[in-house]
């Protein structure tokens, strides 16, 4: 009887030991809060196996009693009871741990998306960098090609213009060259002409001279 009232006491005691709830796990985090789990798993083996064996202790001491069967149901109910709550225990450390690894798979996706972001923006900003040097060295190569457009451009002006004149002076050269002819010609005529005028006088001298004398005129009678 003594032995069997030890051993409800025992049991008793381990029972207010396996309800209490699952200490420092709530307030750990990390590996740390991995170790305190792990412990607190030990320990529920550990008390379930020594409560089990006392119970199946009880179990075996009712048989000796008058009423077995309804010993056997309150060893049952206390049992049930025990391993219940060490259930629960392990229950909430599963979760625990669940919720733990669904943070830290959780931190880790937003790191890694924060990361991948973060290469997204450098990305852009490098090729934002990129097209605008070669926008600008674009325009840079417009400019010097408008330059150079315009350079030639006033070359083959000046070059025109050059051509023009030398047209110009050639046509003048050559204005001049036919109004010196012209005048050349008109003095060559006026020679001429004079040259026959002074021919023709001296025809008509050399004629007077020629002509033979006129009959003289008869003698008064």
């Amino acid at each position: 009887m003594k032995k069997t009232t030890l051993l409800f006491l025992l049991l008793t005691d381990c029972l207010l030991v396996a309800a209490q709830p699952v200490a420092g796990v709530a307030t750990a985090s990390g590996a740390t809060a991995q170790v305190v789990r792990d412990g607190e798993r030990e320990r529920i083996n550990t008390q379930r196996a020594r409560l089990d064996a006392g119970f199946t202790a009880e179990d075996i001491a009712c048989y000796k009693k008058f009423l077995t069967n309804q010993c056997l149901a309150e060893v049952k109910v206390r049992r049930d009871a025990v391993m219940a709550d060490f259930r629960r225990q392990e229950i909430s450390l599963n979760q625990q741990e669940r919720k733990e690894k669904g943070a830290e798979q959780m931190r880790k996706t937003e790191e890694k998306s924060s990361a991948e972001k973060q290469q997204e923006v450098a990305d852009k900003r490098a090729t934002a960098l990129k097209d605008n040097e070669a926008r600008l060295e674009l325009e840079k190569q417009k400019v010097a090609d408008r330059a150079s457009m315009q350079s030639n451009e006033k070359s083959n002006t000046d070059a025109a213009a050059n051509r023009l004149k030398d047209s110009l002076q050639k046509v003048d050269s050559r204005k001049s060259k036919q109004t010196a002819s012209a005048e050349e010609v008109q003095k060559f005529n006026q020679r001429l002409e004079k040259a026959k005028e002074r021919q023709a006088r001296y025809e008509r001298d050399l004629a007077n001279q020629t002509k033979p004398p006129a009959n003289p005129l008869p003698k008064p009678q």
